[in-house]
């Protein structure tokens, strides 16, 4: 069954005006009960939103927005340092390298080659006080063995004499051989 458009005038009749009035308040409340309702959802979150307790949720919410943004940022910083690893590694083709690639290259090459020939050198160094101190040790234990074997081939001879006989070889090392 449908309305038709309802003219709006003035009930002169009182009781008829106050049942009309307590129907269109009873309609205007049910609307807005459906209203209310449907839109309860809404209203909750907004009065969650200015809660105290909202302030740190809202927080924790931001969080993973800003490890989003973390993570963008270490994604462009990796792909920039993997970027340099293959010029400096020469895996880009060096003929489409412009001027100022190059050089950077060729810079980053020098540093490179001077940090590995210091390190190097800082290794031979600490080699060769080991070595050194190994022969100090060597020639010490070879001073004491030559003492133990002369005290060990020490004979008496017939008068009663020691006699030191020469010894046939000696142990030593070499030490003249540094880098």
């Amino acid at each position: 069954m449908a309305r038709g458009k309802v003219q709006m005038r003035r009930i002169e009749n009182p009781v008829h005006r106050q049942v009309t009035f307590c129907k269109r308040r009873m309609g205007l409340l049910k609307k807005a009960k459906e209203l209310s309702v449907l839109n309860m959802e809404g209203l909750i979150e907004r009065y969650k939103c200015n809660l105290p307790e909202a302030q740190v949720e809202s927080t924790e919410q931001n969080i993973p927005m800003v490890i989003q943004q973390d993570v963008l940022f270490l994604r462009r910083e990796v792909d920039l340092l993997q970027n340099s690893l293959r010029y400096m590694y020469g895996e880009k083709d060096i003929n489409h390298m412009n001027l100022g690639e190059l050089q950077s290259l060729e810079s980053n090459l020098e540093v490179w080659v001077n940090n590995i020939r210091s390190t190097k050198m800082q290794l031979m160094s600490r080699e060769i006080e080991m070595l050194k101190n190994k022969e100090g040790i060597l020639k010490a234990a070879n001073d004491i063995l030559q003492e133990r074997i002369i005290e060990q081939t020490s004979i008496l001879d017939v008068r009663g004499n020691m006699m030191i006989p020469q010894v046939p070889f000696q142990l030593t090392t070499e030490s003249n051989y540094y880098f």
